[in-house]
């Protein structure tokens, strides 16, 4: 069997391969035409009619998911974040166009497409995939809550056509790709930022470690926070953008002043994929007469154009450009000029990390709690090793350089350093099983 690494994301999706020469290569997906490394973690559902009238339900899974659900006039059902519902006994699954899937059934879906496209590019068979997991799953409050996510995600890597599957902690692989670059040993610091997850990991790696056969006392601790880029992405949303399109204006109603809009209408404007649901009759009426009532119309008016042209995946695109805009300079303009819709916005780094101040000080929390329970000082750790998204934030980093030192961060392949490390623990454990 060969090497492969699995980092199914909450957001996006990464796969990685050791070929023959003992080097990792990735799989990369096609998107508008170029080619991407990561692939979105998302499942759109559509009905097509055939000639005779007839109703079929179809399915797409990835890049292509989200260039047919663009393309398409009547919008069919996109689910992302299946990854973040692992942990609840309660959301089994949904119904679509009629028909119950499991939660399990959905995320296989995505999985073997990935497979598939995986094993072309390669072109072998992929039948067995070391699969990264978080820390603490989003919601899990208990090591049977952590048991439940793993056997429901590993139900659905075997029904997607994965024969055997191993799993790794995400920021342990990441230590493992880390350590790929080393030429002698560290107490290191793992820092990994997801979509819906933020894990830490404090072990001891290199080539003497490697030498002498990995312990289970070159683990020191681990520790994670259910939070991480789509909390801060939402934390832009309500902050700045919702504010521009009268979540906090008002409307006279019987000689009183009241909120113009429904606060429920703009929670939908956190999720992307949640404004298609915004496109209804109901909806409709409320924001008509809310724009007739309003002092503030022209902020309703922008809001309906954004629900009316269904601009969700387009108005998170420009919010994620300017949180990575805010990660390099101290001022920046949040810029969004599509269909009718013309906001530009200007927007402080020290605003967007006011915002964020309750996720950075429960992230803070998790590190010092690792290191209490481990009962390692910071001056001890060799280096402190971030990756993920999220990783750019200059709030997040500061966290670690006040901790460790500036001179002790490091980072590089924020986006497929997880997947990396997987197929080298995966090479590991086959060498070790042969």
């Amino acid at each position: 069997m060969d090497a492969v690494g699995f980092d199914f994301g909450t957001t996006n999706s990464s796969v990685a391969i050791v070929n023959g020469a003992s080097q990792v290569q990735f799989a990369s997906f096609p998107l508008l035409g170029s080619e991407m490394l990561p692939f979105r973690s998302v499942l759109y559902f559509e009905q097509l009619k055939s000639s005779e009238g007839a109703k079929r339900t179809h399915s797409l899974t990835g890049p292509a998911a989200i260039e047919r659900y663009l393309q398409a006039e009547e919008k069919g059902r996109l689910i992302q974040s299946l990854k973040s519902h692992l942990s609840s006994r309660t959301l089994t699954g949904t119904e679509v166009f009629g028909r119950r899937y499991k939660l399990e059934d959905l995320i296989s879906r995505i999985l073997s497409d990935l497979r598939k496209q995986t094993a072309r590019q390669f072109e072998k068979p992929i039948r067995y995939a070391m699969v990264g997991r978080p820390v603490r799953f989003v919601g899990a409050e208990t090591d049977d809550d952590q048991e439940f996510s793993v056997s429901r995600l590993r139900e659905a890597f075997l029904a997607a056509g994965f024969e055997q599957v191993d799993f790794e902690m995400e920021p342990i692989a990441a230590a493992y790709a880390y350590e790929s670059t080393l030429d002698h040993d560290e107490l290191i610091l793992i820092g990994d930022f997801g979509g819906g997850t933020s894990d830490f990991s404090l072990l001891r790696v290199g080539p003497g470690v490697r030498r002498r056969g990995r312990t289970p006392e070159d683990l020191l601790g681990n520790s994670g926070v259910g939070l991480a880029g789509d909390a801060f992405d939402a934390r832009i949303v309500r902050k700045l953008v919702s504010p521009a399109l009268g979540s906090n204006s008002e409307a006279r109603s019987l000689n009183k002043l009241l909120p113009a809009v429904p606060a429920w209408i703009y929670a939908n404007l956190e999720r992307w994929h949640y404004l298609s649901f915004l496109r209804t009759n109901n909806v409709r009426e409320i924001l008509k007469s809310a724009r007739i009532r309003a002092l503030e119309p022209e902020k309703i008016e922008a809001l309906i154009a954004i629900i009316e042209e269904d601009l969700g995946y387009q108005l998170h695109q420009a919010v994620q450009k300017v949180k990575f805009e805010l990660s390099r300079i101290e001022n920046a303009e949040f810029r969004f000029c599509d269909g009718t819709m013309d906001l530009r916005i200007p927007v402080t780094r020290a605003a967007f990390e006011s915002w964020i101040e309750s996720d950075l000080q429960a992230i803070e929390g998790s590190i010092d709690t690792l290191l209490q329970n481990s009962g390692i000082d910071p001056r001890a750790v060799d280096c402190v090793f971030l990756t993920g998204g999220s990783s750019f934030v200059p709030a997040v980093r500061r966290i670690f350089e006040t901790r460790f030192g500036k001179n002790r961060i490091r980072s590089g392949n924020e986006f497929t350093s997880v997947a990396h490390g997987l197929a080298l623990r995966a090479a590991e454990s086959l060498r070790h099983n042969s």
